[in-house]
C-alpha cells in the first residue's frame, strides 16, 4: 500500500503539536499507520516543535520568532521536506507483515472495535451504510456500494477521510486504500465509488456537509451529515 494522497501541511503541524480533536487524530493516525512519507513529515514537525520549546524565552520575544519558524517549517514540508523527497530519500522498508483482512486499523479500535465482520452498519440510503462512533457523532465509518455517485457537496469546515477498502474518484483524483482526503471549506466534490468492492472509509467532520441538490438538503437533518 503506497498512498498517493497525503496530509495537508497544516494538519501535519497540528497533529505534531497535539492540537487536533481526538476524532481527527484517530483518522490521521490511521493514515500514518500505512504512510512512511507522512510519518517522516510528522517527525520533522515534531523536531521543529522541540526546537521551539528549547528556545522559549519571555513571551514577547518568543512569539515573532515562533511564527517565523512555523512558516519556515511549512515551507520545508511543501518543498524540500515534502512527500516526493520523502519517498526518494527514505530507505527501503522491510516487507510489512501480512494484515488480517478482518482487522480494522488499530487507531480505530477504541471507536469501532477491531473486526470488520463485527460492525453493525446502519442503512442511510440505497447502497450507503454508516456507523457513528459512540464517543463522537463527528467520527463515522461509511460503506458505499460500487458505482455509486454521492451528492455534490462542499464542507462547512474541514473533512478528513481515510480510505480503508475499495476506492472512489472525484475531481481531486483516484483515492484507493491508504489514501487520505484532507479537505477544507474551499473544496467541492462528488465522489463516485469504483467498480468491484464497496468503498469503506473513516471520516471526521468539523461541521455538516453543504449539499447542492435540493433532495440531499431535505434529507440531511435525517442523516445528520
Amino acid at each position: 500500500m503506497s498512498p498517493c494522497h497525503h496530509l495537508d501541511p497544516s494538519t501535519v503541524v497540528s497533529y505534531a503539536a497535539g492540537a487536533l480533536p481526538p476524532e481527527v487524530s484517530a483518522v490521521v493516525a490511521t493514515h500514518l499507520d500505512g504512510c512512511a512519507a507522512c510519518r517522516r513529515r510528522i517527525d520533522e514537525a515534531e523536531h521543529v516543535g522541540g526546537l521551539l520549546v528549547e528556545q522559549q524565552q519571555p513571551a514577547a520575544a518568543l512569539l515573532p520568532h515562533a511564527a517565523q519558524l512555523r512558516e519556515r517549517m511549512l515551507a520545508r514540508l511543501e518543498t524540500a521536506g515534502g512527500v516526493d523527497d520523502a519517498r526518494e530519500q527514505a530507505p527501503a522498508a522491510p516487507p510489512a507483515p501480512r494484515r488480517d483482512p478482518d482487522r480494522l486499523p488499530t487507531p480505530l479500535h477504541p471507536y469501532f472495535g477491531s473486526s470488520y465482520r463485527a460492525l453493525r452498519w446502519r442503512w442511510m440510503a440505497p447502497g450507503v451504510h454508516l456507523i457513528r462512533a459512540p464517543q463522537s457523532a463527528n467520527l463515522l465509518l461509511l460503506k458505499i456500494a460500487p458505482g455509486k455517485s454521492l451528492p455534490l457537496h462542499s464542507h462547512g469546515a474541514s473533512e478528513v477521510t481515510q480510505i480503508l477498502q475499495g476506492a472512489y474518484d472525484d475531481a481531486l483524483g483516484h483515492f484507493a486504500p491508504g489514501d487520505i482526503a484532507d479537505l477544507d471549506s474551499d473544496i467541492e466534490h462528488q465522489p463516485v465509488t469504483a467498480p468491484g468492492v464497496p468503498c469503506i472509509c473513516v471520516s471526521a467532520l468539523d461541521a455538516p456537509l453543504e449539499f447542492r441538490g435540493w433532495l440531499a438538503r431535505k434529507l440531511q437533518p435525517l442523516f445528520r451529515l
